[in-house]
């Protein structure tokens, strides 16, 4: 029986339009994170969060990725910040053309950092580089700890996991100690934040985290320009 090998090619073709977004983004300084999460894990709230904290030194954007509906997108528009939306119509995820299309729509010399909101789902998006500096991985204390074990895929290419809904944790049987076990296990670089977005606890960190991401872009955009001239 002969095979055709359809994922690949989708792949190949994805990783070069990633890297093409990747030099766009490189060559602007602006330094994109895709974040990743089940639907209700609390992307938007961190979201909110990270832009109120960040908006007074740095200008920030952000990419939506929804099957269909702009209620998230709305949400960061209110705040004034840009929102660009992109309904899949029924893809579990984001792919690059997608990012492509929405960084046209963006002033990216007037931008520091685009957050892209993927598609609700720890599975799909995990294959598919976007041209992002890096993936991370938000897993709310409700859905429980055994979840690194479950979708090992996402967590495993993640650079950082924002654990949140932290003051839930007298509620629910979250075993802190056996998720961050699994972590140290499957991805041991990952850095670990945990946050109550709502409460404004842990905010500070992963934010203060962020800015270094920020500003290492921004230092590599500097040098680039300086020995080009």
């Amino acid at each position: 029986m002969t095979e055709i090998p359809i994922a690949k090619p989708i792949l190949d073709l994805n990783d070069r339009l990633a890297a093409a977004n990747r030099a766009l983004l490189d060559s602007h300084g602006v330094f994109m994170l895709d974040l990743i999460a089940s639907p209700g894990a609390g992307k938007t709230t961190t979201i909110l969060a990270t832009i109120a904290a960040l908006r007074d030194t740095y200008s920030v954007a952000v990419i939506e990725g929804d099957i269909a509906s702009d209620v998230d997108a709305r949400k960061i528009k209110e705040q004034g910040i840009p929102a660009v939306q992109i309904n899949t119509g029924g893809i579990c995820h984001l792919e690059a053309r997608m990012i492509s299309q929405a960084l046209d729509a963006l002033d990216l010399d007037s931008l520091d950092l685009i957050i892209v909101e993927n598609v609700g789902n720890l599975v799909c998006p995990t294959d598919f580089y976007l041209g992002e500096d890096c993936k991370i991985v938000i897993l709310s204390v409700p859905e429980g700890h055994d979840k690194p074990l479950k979708y090992p895929g996402v967590f495993q290419v993640a650079q950082a996991i924002i654990l949140s809904k932290i003051d839930t944790m007298p509620v629910f049987d979250f075993d802190e100690r056996q998720f961050r076990s699994d972590i140290e296990h499957i991805n041991p670089h990952a850095l670990i934040f945990p946050i109550s977005a709502t409460k404004d606890h842990g905010v500070k960190t992963w934010v203060r985290w962020l800015s270094e991401q920020i500003e290492q872009k921004r230092r590599m955009k500097a040098k680039t320009a300086h020995e080009t001239e």
